[in-house]
């Protein structure tokens, strides 16, 4: 006869392991639980890192109210909560969190690191944690106002947790949809989302909307089918607000965020009911993307339910369902004549099929001056000229090719010497190579760095960007800056952003190029003239500030001198020089010394290398398949010292990234044909390309004539209707 088990208390680890693995099933629910706590402190900046999707590294970093520094030996103990006091409290709950168990439940299967700093303390802290308990001392550190908490090594010690979740791709794939959720409600919080050491994949701006941030996820298609959903119902104290695609959208997947009471939730009830709505319009097995937001009275939701939180119980769920159904299918019968349907059953609401194929059928006709030219390649507009080169009559007195161009619109014309072109496949040295010395007018033979003297576009090679790094110590990964005064540069950008023409220019269609200036871009039935020299001077001014640290290299095959290059750019403003000042020899010494004493931090922030010999070795690669035009690089050097304000960080900062955009904005104006159809190809296939990915174009675009729009289709036609 079988005798009974013998019942005994579990040891307390082991309860609590069994609870953490409740709560954390997968990377997705720990960062989904750490952001509603960024949320709860009232961040407006959120940055997620994720490393072999979340289970090897995750790390979330805030700028909200931070935890006091007293509070540090208890908050990741079990039931530690600041959002909670009595059980009658959840009635009435309005912080995402409340049952302090997150932060105990993940430091039992895994290594937890805090860094948090309060408004009021004068230090970070920095404190690691294992099963609740503090790892070792607090230590204070350095840190910005807010909380960084890393976690490594998820479920180390569950082995069979860990070996069930299938790949770091799909878990990365959950993290990516709990962070694009959040900040598609949360649009006045900005998110960012990178993998470690590589490009980000998602980051929204601070104060944006919802149809910008649905833009930045899921993309446009998505967000101009968007309809706006809004519903008040008194009786049920609910209001519902969102947003829904209309029927010309469909996808095999589909995408539901439903957040009640801002609380990121799954309720399959909804989930089929507005399918239900849906299947009526669309092709069998399509789904819509559907975003809706929830308020209902607190007390009617039970928010304990599932120990993840994302399950939630409210009363009146069949009439609130029912409600929400109504009012979607209402929005998708007014937009109905947008489609053609001739094969449909009679839709609710409707008349007669009759009716509708006659609607639908004059609606769906679109008429010439509404037609939208989408792909440009179909026909170039340069079919309809016949560009002729122009030659070119320069020469200088020593016999040698000069060109001139303008490299800046406020200087002088500058003559720059075409040197022979020096590669770096070749290790010849160039014969009978002569240059005439300033000081004493004598004719000389160059030294090794004379002989190097090459501003030609030939004597560049690219480096990939990742490659670069193999030159600095963070080998192949991405460095976050932590300077505040690039963060605040950054933020500057993002509140001068204007939305409307981040649209426009998110949307653009390249047409042609009018010169090297100047270019055709367009944007639904309107045509706009865009001065390609401002808004890459902008794109390059923010590219040098979101890749800070992170710039690749442009080597060049042989080190230019600093001195030459010195002298070169003085002597272009030589009609101006002040001869108290000295000489330009000695100028230019003083300014080649002065350069090579910020070369540590010049490589290490903006990747010009420079050698202690007075060589500069390589400019930062801002734009893959984008070089300067090396004519402007020895003004744009004698800028850097003379224009960067180098006594301040954050001025420093600023007016060497504007100095550096200015430089690699400037085109070459030479007018032989080669040159030209170079200019045209960057500006048609990289410039744009990136300003319609990434650029955040400024308030001041909207009055400074950087972009006018010169034709819209629709007066067109009326012109043409009076002829």
């Amino acid at each position: 006869m079988c005798e009974p088990g013998v019942i005994r208390k579990l040891d307390e680890e082991v309860v609590n392991r069994i609870a953490a693995g409740e709560i954390i099933q997968r990377p997705a629910n720990a960062l989904k639980e750490l952001i509603e706590n960024s949320l709860d402190a009232k961040a407006n900046n959120i940055v997620v890192t994720v490393k072999a999707g979340g289970l090897k590294y995750l790390q979330i970093q805030d700028n909200g109210t931070g935890i006091r520094s007293e509070h540090l030996d208890i908050v990741c103990e079990r039931f530690t909560t600041s959002k909670l006091r009595e059980y009658e409290d959840l009635q009435a709950i309005t912080t995402y969190g409340f049952r302090g168990e997150a932060l105990a439940s993940i430091s039992h299967i895994a290594h937890l690191t805090m860094l948090t700093k309060t408004a009021g303390d004068k230090c970070a802290y920095k404190v690691s944690y294992e099963n609740s308990k503090l790892k070792g001392p607090i230590k204070p550190c350095a840190g910005n106002t807010g909380t960084q908490i890393t976690v490594e090594d998820l479920f180390y010690n569950v082995i069979a947790r860990k070996r069930a979740l299938r790949s770091p791709n799909e878990e990365y794939t959950h993290i990516m949809e709990v962070v694009g959720g959040y900040a598609v409600h949360n649009s006045h919080v900005g998110f960012t989302l990178k993998k470690f050491g590589e490009k980000t994949d998602i980051k929204t701006p601070i104060n944006s909307s919802v149809i910008e941030n649905v833009r930045i996820i899921h993309g446009n298609a998505i967000a101009r089918e968007l309809l706006e959903i809004e519903l008040n119902d008194d009786q049920l104290k609910m209001s519902v607000k969102g947003y829904v695609t209309n029927v010309n959208y469909s996808n095999k997947k589909g995408t539901m965020l439903l957040f009640i009471n801002h609380r990121l939730v799954d309720c399959q009830t909804m989930k089929k009911a507005i399918d239900s709505v849906y299947s009526t319009y669309l092709p069998k097995n399509a789904r819509a993307f559907v975003y809706l937001s929830i308020e209902l009275n607190p007390k009617n939701v039970d928010v304990n339910v599932h120990p993840t939180k994302h399950e939630v119980q409210f009363l009146y769920e069949e009439q609130i369902i029912d409600k929400i159904k109504c009012c979607i299918e209402a929005k998708l019968l007014s937009c109905n004549s947008s489609r053609v349907m001739y094969t449909q059953a009679r839709l609710p609401g409707a008349t007669s099929v009759e009716e509708i194929v006659k609607k639908t059928t004059d609606g769906a006709k679109v008429y010439a001056k509404d037609l939208v030219r989408v792909d440009s390649d179909t026909q170039k507009i340069d079919k309809f000229f016949q560009a002729a080169p122009k030659a070119i009559k320069s020469n200088d007195k020593t016999g040698n090719n000069m060109e001139e161009t303008d490299i800046f619109e406020d200087d002088k014309t500058t003559e720059i010497d075409k040197l022979p072109v020096v590669v770096s496949e070749s290790n010849e040295e160039i014969e009978n190579s002569m240059i005439i010395d300033e000081g004493n007018g004598k004719t000389i033979e160059k030294d090794k760095w004379e002989s190097n003297l090459n501003v030609n576009q030939a004597n560049l090679s690219y480096v990939d960007p990742k490659e670069s790094f193999k030159t600095r110590t963070f080998k192949y990964e991405r460095v976050e800056t932590k300077l505040t005064s690039v963060k605040q540069l950054r933020l500057d950008v993002e509140n001068n952003c204007n939305m409307n023409l981040r649209e426009l220019l998110a949307n653009l269609i390249f047409i042609a190029c009018i010169d090297c200036h100047k270019a055709l871009i367009q944007h639904s039935t309107k045509l706009y003239l865009c001065d390609t020299t401002r808004l890459a001077e902008e794109l390059f001014y923010e590219t040098l500030l979101y890749d800070f640290q992170n710039l690749g290299l442009i080597k060049l095959s042989d080190p230019l001198p600093l001195e030459e290059l010195f002298v070169l750019g003085l002597s272009s403003q030589e009609s101006e020089w002040n001869s108290e000042l000295g000489g330009m020899r000695d100028i230019a010494k003083q300014m080649t010394s002065f350069i090579v004493g910020k070369k540590a931090m010049l490589l290490e922030y903006f990747s010009v290398e420079l050698s202690s010999e007075g060589e500069l070795l390589a400019l930062p690669l801002l734009l893959d398949g984008y070089t300067p035009f090396m004519g402007a690089l020895p003004t744009y050097l004698v800028r850097l010292v003379t224009e960067v304000n180098w006594d301040n960080e954050k001025q420093c900062f600023e007016t060497f990234s504007r100095q550096t955009a200015i430089f690699y904005s400037q085109p070459n104006t030479d007018s032989c044909s080669d040159v030209a159809k170079s200019e045209q190809w960057k500006q048609e296939y990289v410039i744009y390309p990136a300003i319609r990915k990434y650029f955040l174009p400024p308030t001041s675009f909207v009055h400074n004539g950087a972009i006018v729009q010169i034709a819209n289709l629709s007066d067109l036609y009326k012109v043409f209707e009076r002829c």
